[in-house]
This record gives C-alpha cells, sequence and structure tokens, in this order.
C-alpha cells in the first residue's frame, strides 16, 4: 500500500472556501457526540425515556459512526470523496430532523445510529479531501485549523447543548439540539456541490462488506444486553447474545485472515496485530474513549434528574473540562515533537487523576452539598490531560506499525476509539442505572443519583487508570516530522483517511 502524494498546485480563495465546508461538516459531526449529553435528562423526561434508551442515544451514535469510518474511505477512493461527502451530510441532516420530531423512544433510537452513520460517513472523506486540495504548508495549515475546529466543537458541545435547553425550555430545546444541524446541513451540501473537487482515486479500491456485516453483527450482540441487561433483569438472552458476540467476532477474525491471504483488503488486516505495541495501542485507545466519553454522560444526569439543576448549568459545570482540552490540545502537538511519549504518559495521568479527583469528591462530600465549584480543578486538570493526549495519540500508536500499513491502522485507530466510546457508555449506563433506587424520606431522588453517580464514576475512573497503564504499550518517538510538516494529518481521535493506505 503506497503513501500518497499530492501535485502541488496553486492554492487559490476556491480551495480555502471548500475547506470551510468541510470544516461545517466536522463541526456537526463531533458536536452532536457531545451536545446531546446534556439533552438526555430532558429527553428521559419528555418522552418518559427508558434507561435503556438514554444509553442507546449516546452509544447508538458513536457505534454507528466508528463501524462507518472505513467502508466510507474505501467507497469515496472508488467514487469520489466528494460525493460520499455530500451524501453522509444529506443524510446526517435528514437523520437530525427525524432525531428532533421524534415521538418515541425507538423513533429516536433510529434517528441517532442513522445520524451516527451518516456522520461516519462524510467524516472520512474531510481529512482525505484536504489531501487533495493542498501540499506543503498550505496542508498542514488545513490540519492545523481542522484540528481545532474539531478539538473546539467536542469541547463546547455540553455548552452549546445547555445554552439551547435553558433559551427555548426542556420540551422544545432538545428537539432543538437535533434541529440545529439542519440550517448547517442545507447551506454546507450545496455549497460542497459548488465547491469540492470530484474526482476518484482509484476506481479499483475493494470493500469488505462480508467483513462490517460481521463486525457490525459482533459488537450489536455485545452491545445489546449490556444496555438492556440491567432493566429487563438479564434474562438467558442476554448471555446467549454476549456468547452470540464472542463467536460472530471470532468468525469475523477468521474471515479478515482469509481475504488477506487472497491478496484482497480486509476491513481490520490482520497483520497489523502481529505488532504487540499496535495491539496495546489499539486497546488503549479503546479503553480511553471508554473512559472519558462516559463522564459527560454521569455529570449531566447527576446534576439535572438527580440535583434538579438546568440543562445550562450542566453544561457549565463541564465547561472546564472544555477549556483545559482545548488548551492542552494547542500545545500537544509540540510538546509531543519535544519530549515524545512523556506528553501522553502525562496526559493520561491528569485524566486519571482527575477523573479519580472528581469519584472521591462525590463519594466523600454529602449529595446535597454537591455544587459546580468543587470539580472545577479535577475537571480542568482531566480535561488538560484530554487535551495533550487525544490530537497526537494516533500517531504514536500508527508508529508501531509497517509504514505502508499507517492508513490501514489510522482507521482501525478510529473505529476503535468510537467503539470505545459506545461500550463505555453501555458500561456506565448499566453501572448508574442497576444501582438506582430510590428510598422514601426528603431528598430521596437526590440521594440515589448520587449514590449511583458516584459508582458510575468510580467505574470510569477504572479505565481511566487502565489507559494509563496501557500507553506504556507506545513507542517513546514516533520517528516523525516536527509539528507542523507538510504531510500530517489531525489525529484528533477519529484516525486519518483511507487516502494514505
Amino acid at each position: 500500500m503506497s503513501t500518497c502524494t499530492t501535485p502541488k498546485t496553486a492554492i487559490t480563495d476556491r480551495h480555502w472556501l471548500a475547506l470551510a465546508v468541510l470544516l461545517v461538516g466536522a463541526f456537526m459531526a463531533l458536536l452532536d457526540t457531545t451536545i446531546v449529553n446534556v439533552a438526555i435528562p430532558t429527553i428521559r423526561t419528555s418522552l418518559a425515556a427508558s434507561n435503556a434508551t438514554l444509553s442507546w442515544i449516546v452509544s447508538g451514535y458513536s457505534l454507528a459512526f466508528g463501524l462507518a469510518l472505513i467502508p466510507a474511505g474505501r467507497v469515496g477512493d472508488r467514487l469520489g470523496h466528494k460525493w460520499v461527502f455530500i451524501a453522509g451530510l444529506s443524510l446526517f441532516t435528514v437523520a437530525s430532523l427525524a432525531c428532533g420530531l421524534a415521538r418515541g423512544d425507538m423513533q429516536l433510537i433510529i434517528g441517532r445510529a442513522v445520524q451516527g452513520l451518516a456522520g461516519g460517513m462524510f467524516f472520512t472523506p474531510i481529512t482525505a479531501l484536504i489531501q487533495l486540495m493542498f501540499s506543503d504548508r498550505s496542508r498542514a495549515r488545513a490540519f492545523a485549523v481542522l484540528g481545532a475546529i474539531i478539538g473546539f466543537s467536542v469541547a463546547l458541545g455540553p455548552l452549546v447543548g445547555g445554552l439551547i435547553i435553558q433559551a427555548s425550555g426542556a420540551d422544545t430545546g432538545w428537539r432543538l439540539v437535533f434541529d440545529v444541524n439542519i440550517p448547517l446541513g442545507v447551506l454546507a451540501v450545496i455549497a460542497a456541490v459548488m465547491l469540492l473537487p470530484a474526482r476518484a482515486e482509484n476506481a479499483d479500491t475493494a470493500t469488505d462488506w462480508p467483513g462490517l456485516v460481521l463486525l457490525s453483527a459482533g459488537l450489536v450482540a455485545l452491545l445489546t444486553p449490556l444496555i438492556q441487561g440491567q432493566q429487563e433483569g438479564w434474562p438467558l438472552w442476554t448471555y446467549a447474545s454476549m456468547a452470540g458476540a464472542v463467536g460472530l467476532l471470532a468468525v469475523f477474525a477468521l474471515w479478515e485472515r482469509h481475504v488477506e491471504k487472497t491478496g484482497a483488503d480486509p476491513l481490520v488486516p490482520p497483520r497489523l496485530f502481529t505488532h504487540a505495541s499496535f495491539t496495546g495501542g489499539v486497546l488503549l485507545a479503546l479503553v480511553y474513549f471508554a473512559a472519558f466519553t462516559s463522564i459527560f454522560f454521569t455529570i449531566a444526569l447527576l446534576w439535572q434528574a438527580g440535583l434538579g439543576h438546568t440543562a445550562l448549568q450542566s453544561g457549565l459545570v463541564l465547561t472546564p473540562f472544555a477549556i483545559g482540552l482545548i488548551g492542552g490540545a494547542s500545545q500537544s502537538d509540540a510538546l509531543a515533537a519535544r519530549f515524545g511519549r512523556t506528553v501522553l504518559v502525562a496526559g493520561l495521568g491528569m485524566v486519571a487523576v482527575g477523573i479519580t479527583a472528581v469519584w472521591l469528591l462525590l463519594a466523600l462530600t454529602a449529595t446535597t452539598s454537591y455544587n459546580g465549584w468543587q470539580l472545577v480543578v479535577p475537571l480542568l486538570t482531566a480535561g488538560v490531560g484530554s487535551g495533550l493526549f487525544i490530537t497526537p495519540n494516533v500517531d504514536f500508536i500508527v508508529a508501531t506499525v509497517d509504514p505502508g500499513d499507517a492508513g490501514a491502522a489510522s482507521g482501525v485507530i478510529g473505529t476503535a476509539q468510537r467503539v470505545g466510546s459506545a461500550i463505555g457508555i453501555a458500561i456506565i449506563g448499566t453501572v448508574l442505572f442497576g444501582t438506582l433506587h430510590f428510598s422514601a424520606g426528603p431528598n430521596a431522588v437526590a440521594l440515589a443519583f448520587g449514590h449511583s453517580a458516584t459508582l458510575a464514576m468510580a467505574a470510569s475512573a477504572g479505565l481511566s487508570a487502565a489507559a494509563f497503564a496501557l500507553v506504556f504499550a507506545l513507542p517513546k518517538r514516533t520517528g516523525m516530522e516536527p509539528a507542523g510538516a507538510g504531510n500530517r494529518s489531525p489525529n484528533v481521535g477519529l484516525g486519518r483517511s483511507s487516502r494514505n493506505r
């Protein structure tokens, strides 16, 4: 597999306008990974949604997003990344409308899953199109702006969601959290048709559809009992489903070996996992994203459903994490180029310390005395650590495999990160809702949510500690060029495009 080289062309205003269109798409896709968290309690009340539904709303989006990343790159290579971007963004916009109009649990779950699938479809072409349109220093500038936009959108999500719900009221506000995508999506689709380059790069690229079906079925079979099991009392089918998931994933592994032996292009190349450090790095990506994305879910439910605060207050509580993430990310590339893996170790150490401190504060403070100021320092610490880790981590994991496999490795890592987010919400949701028991007396709701949120945060702290232990599997250096080199792409937690495969 060869690395793509883009011929040097004169960069015009049209190129930068096209980049702006791609940035709008990136903003929408990543904003929706976090903006919905503060809407979860109002959805719970408005739709009388079950606990399992709340977990599916978040994890279904992440799972579908991750599973779409790799095949979207392959299809883009064949048909043109412009048309995959347009198709994905159009579907995302329609799915957002469907979510905003949902009248019941299942409609919203399906809408979110389609929205996640569409998000994964149009996110992969963003990096591919930047590779096509820019070269050398202009490409580095474009990727730097993309990285900043993505970090900003992820961090800004809870606050934006809180502001929308505060301004529009609980019943209407959560719907507008989805509907805000519609005008942005329509304008971006029209602009994309006019501005983006249309050529396909490799008409012979094939997609491993049987592999995708096996992987998707295995992960759904695993997540369904994790999310539904507690609510339904762990009936026999939940254990059968988890056993079936193991079988499906085993068949998937065998199929991928078969595809690779035939000389075709497997969805997840088994040769990557002959590198022990890569295997550890993929596990690190999965565990880390399971740890940090789940804290938004826990805090939003505690602050709103448990303590009766508004969505805006919930978003403000999470703002220190957002500020820290943006600050850490802004310095992470330069620090990683200078200090190597030490920056990632420090970052994950800060995440583990911050999340553990949040857990201890919840455990040692009376529930009725909780306030946002107590969490400022722990969340700021965890946010800075996340910023230091998220941006350069893909480079360090990719450095464990052969250079010719860098693109395939990036795609696997991006999928692992999204799957980790889905699994994290499933686990944390099971802990939180499985221990939620109300008793008679004053402050019964607050006390019940305080107890359950403490246990859920303990699980997140455990996952963050496991991620810290796994970071030592990565190489001390990537061997990459210093930050700002022309062919680097933004490692913002989603991997590179298939263009480098």
